[in-house]
């Protein structure tokens, strides 16, 4: 004959097949919820801040253009104007009779007054010196006409012009010459947008004291 045999589970089994309790399942929600709150949050300020490469990326483009704008113009020992610009041979004392010398206008820091004052993309009396820029109010963004540029009006550009000594390894160029006139200048360019700032510095000597534009 055949005994029959009957198997009783154990008691540690019968637990586990139970399944979890509603506190361990509020427990593993709370630790979800937890953790989706961290990824959302890294999300949304790598979403905020992936327009700040933009804003300062522009306002490098805008510092660097009106740098390169400001060194490209000449420096020289009259205001070009002048009517012995171009035969000057230093920066003495006016005299309209001495084709060496500035007939009216020494270049000093800042835009001249000769028949008008000078100012950035005036039809008559442009910037036409370095030292000129110093006068630039700070503005929005604008082409050499003057003509405001759209797109760009969240953003504020300024220019300082200052006498700065260079020293390089062959020697120094003196800020101010023997005649208390500029020969080496620092070009400051300053770029303020939404949520960065650009500053740029350029240096510029005196070296072609004759050159007109």
């Amino acid at each position: 004959m055949f005994q029959r045999t009957e198997i009783v589970p154990q008691a540690g089994l019968s637990r586990r097949s139970r399944g979890i309790s509603l506190i361990e399942l509020i427990v593993f929600i709370g630790i979800i919820a937890v953790g989706i709150g961290g990824i959302l949050g890294v999300m949304n300020y790598t979403t905020r801040a992936s327009a700040d490469p933009l804003a300062q990326k522009q306002a490098l483009a805008i510092a660097e253009a009106y740098l390169e704008e400001v060194l490209a113009m000449p420096f020289t020992y009259c205001d070009p104007d002048d009517a012995n610009a171009g035969t000057a041979q230093s920066t003495a004392a006016v005299n309209p009779v001495d084709p060496t010398r500035c007939a009216t206008n020494l270049e000093a820091i800042g835009a001249e007054n000769m028949g008008g004052l000078e100012t950035r993309g005036n039809a008559t009396r442009p910037y036409d010196n370095v030292n000129d820029y110093n006068s630039l109010a700070a503005d929005a963004p604008a082409s050499v006409d003057g003509t405001a540029i759209g797109g760009l009006g969240a953003y504020n550009v300024s220019v300082v012009v200052a006498t700065a000594n260079l020293v390089g390894s062959s020697g120094t160029v003196n800020a101010s010459d023997a005649n208390g006139r500029p020969q080496s200048l620092r070009v400051t360019v300053t770029v303020t947008g939404p949520g960065t700032t650009v500053v740029l510095d350029g240096y510029r000597t005196r070296y072609a004291p004759n050159a007109l534009p």
